[in-house]
């Protein structure tokens, strides 16, 4: 679905504070595209598509992510590190301080909405002060048809300054740039900061309060396609671990790379009307789905082109998080509306940087629920300043900067969700193999895009003994064969061909999860608690 090209429209934001004229409504990606390259705030690659420089922010910036405490968040919100509490005072002079920072600037407004069934969804009006970062939005939030247009109200509204700088000491942030929420006010400030992906995670973040608190839904960190026989699958993994990769699968249509909902009567919905994907040595034969989606429309953020507009993939020179955003009909292969039923497999996406991992493991109920609660990825040297060596990283249910209540509320309703479909669920290592990193390599992705094709046809056997091996540390079963990958790849253990080291490094991450857990021990089942790696000393 197209966006209209709503130039001759106009709109007045008098109701937010601003008073000023000089508002673009409903632009048209193209139009947007061209006045950046006019205001000298972007280029155009060689692929057509726009390219930009997010500025100091090439990622989300967790520290400074903020809820309002108020009579609606005070009792249910789990306020911690990660759901840092802003004092509603606060936040309305704020408020008022970007509203009159904005009323001296060209914005660009755009009307849209989240979530793909009729039944769920939420009316989104954004605000921008850069062009880019509206045509972001219209890129990743749900385009409207002029119908739906025509008698459009906002339910919830993003606000989005770049270049506004707070001052903590008086407004209460940690430092220059935040990112808001008010459920009172149903609104997302953002500013200080350009990482256009602090937009959608604002709204993810609002709907994982508003879903299962008032809505009976689960809302998931994950990608999600459907088969030709109508079963879909959930991908739930954190930033690059191969969630949007995986996902976009020429055999099986795309309903969502990123943001769902997990309804009541079994039904999964997408949240977005687009894809936000990694593009780190993005290739043209690897990815072929994802490389053919940059063309013009789509926007590369914090890429390095040559003076023909030819982009470097491999060149990580301004950061590792470089992403292209892209409308989800770039995709040919898609499911209209991205909405699924009959959930038949889940995968947990893991990049296991201490490569001791089976690539490969399907895991019992008890098993699934530690492993959604506990998250786990590995960060490897250079992705953040201060990383050498691999170290384990956990976030709960695969997204817990974004998750306002426990994770034990989402783990709960994930529990229930699989025992009534009866789905089975499998924890996918697309890290290291032979070694940790530094010593082995990664993955190849022919080898996990196999192992997934027949855990989504049932050709990975029955539970038993002969199908599978318990594996002696982490206590999950990797299947002994799998069509189109050699079954030495299918043991870590024996990829290292030095059991000591193997051992002795399993053990240790074995200990991470562990201490990782204790947090949730109270609040989980025994059954659950068992559900972790073997408790064993090495």
């Amino acid at each position: 679905m197209s966006t209209p090209n709503s130039t001759t429209k106009s709109i007045s934001l008098k109701s937010y504070g601003i008073n000023h004229e000089r508002i673009h409504y409903q632009l048209s990606s193209d139009d947007l595209h061209r006045i950046t390259i006019e205001k000298d705030m972007g280029k155009e690659a060689s692929s057509g598509a726009l390219a930009v420089n997010t500025g100091e922010f090439t990622g989300r910036s967790p520290m400074d992510r903020f809820i309002v405490k108020d009579e609606i968040t005070e009792d249910k919100v789990w306020w911690g590190k990660i759901n840092i509490p802003f004092e509603s005072e606060k936040f309305d002079k704020l408020y008022d301080k970007v509203v009159t920072y904005l009323n001296d600037k060209e914005l660009f407004v755009r009307d849209c909405y989240a979530c793909a069934d009729a039944d769920y969804k939420l009316n989104i009006r954004v605000i921008n002060e850069y062009p880019w970062s509206n045509m972001f939005a219209n890129n990743m939030f749900i385009r409207p048809t002029e119908e739906e247009l025509s008698d459009f109200e906002p339910e919830w509204t993003v606000i989005n300054a770049p270049e506004f700088m707070a001052d903590a000491a008086i407004d209460g942030t940690r430092q220059h740039n935040f990112a808001i929420l008010n459920f009172s006010r149903k609104i997302a400030l953002v500013g200080g900061t350009g990482y256009t992906g602090e937009i959608k995670k604002g709204i993810f973040s609002a709907l994982n309060f508003i879903l299962p608190v008032y809505k009976n839904t689960l809302p998931m960190h994950c990608s999600a396609n459907i088969g030709e026989e109508g079963d879909t699958a959930l991908f739930f993994g954190l930033s690059g671990t191969g969630k949007t990769t995986l996902s976009t699968d020429p055999d099986r249509r795309l309903i969502g790379d990123d943001e769902h909902g997990w309804t009541a009567d079994n039904s999964v919905f997408n949240f977005e009307g687009g894809c936000y994907a990694k593009v780190i040595d993005l290739s043209k034969e690897k990815e072929p789905e994802i490389y053919g989606a940059i063309k013009k429309g789509a926007i590369l953020e914090n890429v390095i082109m040559d003076e023909k507009g030819e982009v470097d993939f491999s060149d990580t020179s301004i950061t590792q998080n470089t992403r292209v955003s892209y409308p989800i009909h770039h995709i040919e292969n898609i499911q209209i509306p991205s909405i699924g039923k009959n959930v038949k497999n889940i995968f947990f996406l893991t990049a296991d940087a201490f490569g001791v991992l089976p690539p490969i493991s399907k895991l019992t109920p008890a098993q699934a629920a530690y492993h959604f609660i506990s998250g786990y990825t590995a960060k490897v040297a250079g992705t953040e300043a201060g990383v050498v060596e691999p170290q384990p990283s956990f976030s709960a249910c695969f997204g817990a900067p974004f998750m306002p209540l426990h994770p034990a509320k989402y783990a709960e309703m994930l529990s229930k969700k699989m025992q009534e479909s009866g789905v089975d669920v499998w924890l996918i290592n697309t890290g290291w193999t032979g070694g940790p990193y530094g010593v082995g390599k990664r993955m190849e992705l022919k080898y996990t895009r196999a192992m997934i094709s027949a855990a989504l046809r049932g050709q990975l056997g029955l539970y038993n003994y002969d199908n599978y091996h318990i594996h002696s540390v982490f206590g999950v079963a990797q299947p002994r064969e799998c069509p189109g990958v050699p079954t030495s790849v299918l043991s870590p253990r024996a990829t290292w061909n030095d059991d000591k080291a193997y051992y002795t490094t399993a053990f240790k991450l074995t200990n991470a999860f562990r201490e990782n857990f204790k947090k949730y021990e109270a609040y989980a089942s025994e059954e659950i608690r068992r559900g972790g790696p073997q408790r064993y000393a090495f």
